[in-house]
């Protein structure tokens, strides 16, 4: 793909699109009696930045800004694992569900740590 974004050729950031997509998918159907709405808000923006974070970061001018914004796409996803960790916990969502994310958010660690060290080698 050519253009200006290249952010979008990077399989993390796909990988985390995808991941944020299926939270947005499982908020619209959470299974609690209470709309717990500051909790949904707060998966919804920590799941969207883990994308965001490694788009901005593409579009840093330095490589040492890059790998910042590298690590806050990871706390971010971290934070929404959190928080489905607590979602499983009160039932709104069951282990499977959770598992099924957690799997999501290895691949994605995994692929943000290979992609911090490879710019760090560049250093």
């Amino acid at each position: 793909m050519k253009g200006d974004f290249a952010f979008k050729e990077l399989k993390v950031w796909q990988m985390s699109i995808e991941f944020a997509n299926a939270i947005l998918d499982l908020v619209e159907n959470l299974n609690s009696s209470f709309k717990h709405y500051r909790l949904v808000e707060q998966i919804e923006a920590s799941s969207v930045s883990i994308s965001s974070n490694i788009a901005e970061g593409k579009g840093r001018e330095s490589k040492k800004e890059y790998i910042r914004f590298l690590y806050i796409a990871r706390g971010s996803l971290y934070e929404s694992i959190s928080i489905l960790t607590l979602f499983e916990k009160r039932k709104w969502i069951t282990k499977e569900v959770l598992e099924r994310l957690e799997k999501m958010g290895i691949e994605i660690v995994s692929m943000l740590k290979g992609l911090i060290n490879a710019i760090a080698r560049t250093l």
